[in-house]
């Protein structure tokens, strides 16, 4: 079997050519105006946007840096800018049910203006009514009306009293009211006298009273009927002026919207009921005159406006929620708090005399009434975290409506007064933005979410590395430059943040998309550029961000290297050992990932085929972990002992390993270990291994293969490079390779070797120096391979193991005998 060669320096890191890019800085460079990399997620918000159906919502997925809301902000000014402006929207006060607002539609611009008209219309009317019932003409026709009303009062009790006199009876008032005495000579007489009389006398002085109470009763009856008649008169003539004020001033309103229904029909509820309360005109004025005289309104104190309404005229205000006057096209609004009121509205309070009130004044808009006609952008994380915010968003999405409603209401439970208004028409495009997990669940666990946000719009997290992209992102990186007013870029210092894209997602034929985390990165650089007081950024400034904010991040990096190079965890970097090899891993922490070396060892016996997983006994070891260490007694039995039982007991562990282990990226290390202590041939412990296996034996890529190499090698250089020292990597991950400097620069000196292995084979005798062996046709390998003493060490453990059987039966025999006996 060919041993596979370490790879070249050219294959450990691929360069950006800075000549390749055309450009010397990035001032030669026009701005990138098309969304770089995402062809999918820019079709699918074409489609989303294009699509007018109810349903059709996007939800932009995609992870944390990767340009999504300039993906959607791209597109939705573009759409929004071609879109009409959509309508203005107030709510009114209703005349019929106060606490159910209307809602009225206008259109853009015209909300604004209407609601200072009615608020002129107002000042005018509290002018010119009490003007108007002030003037002489209508003083006259009032004092008409009321001289009327006293003549005739005059006249009835003046004939009364005559007719009484006729009688002997004089018409007195008494505190309980009016009374007839008797007189006699036109004097009363007293009550001693009248008893006195004869009794026919008192007799018919008596009905004479009687006869003349009735006709006092009838009397005063009749002058109610009288005075209600005159109040008719005179409300009739207030009602006259009332109406002829009015519609003076609302006539100019009417022409002026009389081609909007809505408008004119609540002009009319509003003439109507200014002519049904135009004394609250009149008691406003005539409180404010006192006011201004420093004496109590007419009436007293307590008494009039105050008690009726604390404020009279607001119900004539217009509450305009929405206006869309101020720029052309749809609105494009992005929510940064969706709380449920803040998506639907609110209805807000008031103190007023120790008690909450409010009216349609106190109505607010939410985000959806400010989007409608147009896009709202929400945040899904945020949006998930809100009370209620997600399931009032799905219910005004399903019903098309905007329905104001506080949650006490909702569930069922409202302790102060509150408002019902009208529902708005909801038509907006909602677009939700978060990570592909929250779409995912969403999509698994909310039955209505896929009805709602049927447009999944999915952007990646990289783009291929190829000749038109390297330009194109750096016509991005222009744009990023001139719009954050950095330091030009030089093309060496493009081609140095290019190559640091493709190790940012650790391939070389990709690059990074998330150029949130490029822009930080132009901004650190530019830093450095300005602390040496550079004209243009260069490639060292570059560099320099690279190397500070490593720096700044790898403490712990730097700890654990210490602890290894002071022996206090063991990893040796020379000699051989049989059973342990040098496995390696990644730790993750915050945005800074670092490779450590781990010590894997294996130790074997006879047994019954089990490879004891110690990480997993003990509750260390992910699920990934141990199916890696399954899957090496699935190799070991099919490849060693296909047609006997594999009579093998043995135990593998991550030496000194204090927390979690996860995935199988250490299997190959692990079965490295494995076979080794089976053969007893020592491992080179100047090899660190990483890798996945199957059950075939092949070795499968793995993740953060840059930062593992860089972390064995860099306990190497701790300890002095001896030249024999390496990795052994899986060959499907050179093209992952994209090495820091000093470790190619280590490879072309033949001081650091990588081989890319693809079997177990070809990476045993890499380890070991000793050939690996390959069957024969009769199963059997050549001697003194590694694979020929491990299957004789499982044949030797198979015969020992029968061996120990048949004794066991033996003895189970001879003690059956003895029983019968």
């Amino acid at each position: 079997m060919a041993i596979p060669a370490p790879l070249p320096p050219d294959k450990l890191y691929r360069v950006c050519d800075p000549a390749a890019l055309g450009f010397t800085t990035t001032d030669d460079l026009a701005d990138l105006e098309e969304i770089l990399g995402q062809p999918r997620a820019v079709e699918a918000m074409r489609f989303g946007i294009d699509i007018r159906r109810q349903g059709y919502n996007i939800f932009v997925l995609g992870p944390q840096g990767a340009g999504r809301y300039t993906l959607i902000g791209e597109f939705l000014r573009r759409a929004a800018a071609a879109d009409p402006t959509p309508d203005d929207w107030c709510y009114l006060f209703n005349f019929g049910e106060p606490h159910k607002p209307r809602a009225l539609r206008l259109p853009a611009g015209k909300a604004p203006p209407f609601r200072e008209a009615m608020a002129r219309l107002v000042d005018d009317l509290r002018a010119a009514i009490p003007a108007a019932f002030e003037a002489e003409e209508h003083q006259a026709r009032r004092n008409l009306i009321e001289g009327e009303l006293k003549e005739r009062h005059e006249q009835a009790f003046q004939a009364l009293r005559h007719e009484a006199q006729q009688k002997g009876l004089a018409l007195g008032q008494s505190p309980t009211g009016f009374v007839f005495v008797p007189t006699k000579n036109g004097q009363a007489i007293p009550p001693e006298a009248f008893n006195a009389l004869e009794h026919a006398e008192r007799e018919a002085i008596t009905a004479n009273m009687r006869e003349m109470e009735e006709r006092l009763e009838a009397l005063l009856r009749q002058s109610q009927a009288w005075q209600k008649e005159s109040l008719e008169k005179l409300r009739a003539l207030n009602q006259q002026l009332a109406q002829r004020v009015v519609d003076h001033h609302i006539a100019p309103l009417k022409r002026e919207y009389a081609a909007l229904p809505d408008v004119s029909t609540y002009l009319d509820a509003v003439r109507d009921d200014l002519i049904k309360n135009v004394l609250r005109f009149l008691r406003a004025a005539a409180a404010g005159t006192a006011q201004a005289a420093g004496a109590a309104p007419p009436g007293g104190a307590g008494e009039g406006l105050g008690d009726e309404d604390p404020a009279p005229f607001r119900r004539y205000q217009v509450n305009v929620i929405v206006h869309n006057g101020t720029a052309p096209g749809a609105p494009v609004v992005y929510e940064d708090l969706p709380t449920a009121p803040g998506l639907i509205g609110r209805i807000e309070h008031a103190a007023q005399f120790g008690q909450l009130v409010t009216d349609f004044t106190f109505i607010k808009a939410g985000s959806l009434h400010k989007a409608n006609g147009g896009y709202l952008i929400v945040d899904a994380r945020k949006l998930m975290l809100q009370p209620f915010a997600y399931e009032e968003l799905k219910r005004a999405l399903q019903a098309r409506q905007i329905k104001i409603e506080s949650l006490a209401q909702r569930m069922g439970y409202a302790p102060i007064t509150t408002l019902e208004p009208e529902p708005i028409p909801l038509d907006a495009k909602v677009v939700l933005v978060g990570e592909p997990m929250l779409y995912y669940l969403l999509s698994a666990y909310d039955p209505e979410f896929l009805e709602l946000f049927k447009v999944q719009a999915e952007m990646s997290d990289r783009i291929d590395n190829t000749p038109e992209a390297l330009r194109s992102y750096a016509r991005l990186i222009a744009k990023l430059v001139r719009r954050e007013k950095l330091r030009p870029f030089t093309a060496a210092a493009v081609a140095r943040l290019l190559e640091h894209s493709a190790r940012m997602v650790d391939d070389s034929d990709k690059l990074s998309a998330r150029f949130a985390y490029i822009l930080d990165w132009l901004r650190e650089a530019d830093h450095w550029a300005g602390e040496a007081n550079a004209a243009h950024t260069e490639a060292a400034h570059v560099e320099q961000a690279i190397a500070a904010r490593i720096r700044r991040a790898d403490r712990v990096r730097e700890t654990m290297q210490e602890q290894i190079l002071r022996g206090h965890v063991l990893i040796d970097t020379a000699g051989a050992r049989a059973g342990q090899v040098n496995g390696l891993s990644v730790l993750q922490l915050g945005n800074f990932a670092f490779g450590k070396p781990s010590r894997i060892s294996a130790r074997v016996r006879m047994g019954r085929g089990e490879v004891v997983d110690i990480e997993r006994r003990v509750e260390l070891g992910g699920p990934l972990h141990a199916k890696g260490v399954m899957i090496l007694a699935g190799y070991l039995g099919a490849k060693y002992a296909p047609d006997r039982p594999l009579a093998l007991s043995a135990t593998l562990v991550f030496e000194q390993s204090y927390s979690g282990v996860d995935g199988d990226s250490a299997s190959s290390a692990e079965l490295y270990a494995l076979l080794s202590a089976l053969a007893d041939i020592p491992i080179k412990q100047s090899f660190a291994v990483t890798g996945s296996v199957n059950q075939f034996g092949q070795v499968q890529a793995i993740g953060g293969v840059n930062e593992k190499i860089e972390g064995f090698y860099d306990v190497c250089v701790g300890r002095g490079l001896k030249g024999g020292e390496g990795v052994l990597i899986p060959a499907a991950n050179a093209v992952n390779l994209m090495l820091r400097k000093d470790v190619i620069d280590a490879v072309r000196a033949g001081r650091f070797r990588i081989y890319p292995v693809t079997t177990i084979d070809e990476g045993i005798e890499i380890l070991t120096g000793v050939p690996a062996g390959a069957a024969g046709a009769d199963g059997a390998y050549p001697p003194d391979t590694v694979n020929a003493r491990v299957a004789a060490r499982l044949e030797a453990f198979a015969a020992a193991a029968r061996h120990f059987a048949l004794r066991a039966a033996e003895g189970d025999g001879e003690a059956d005998g003895e029983k019968k006996k």
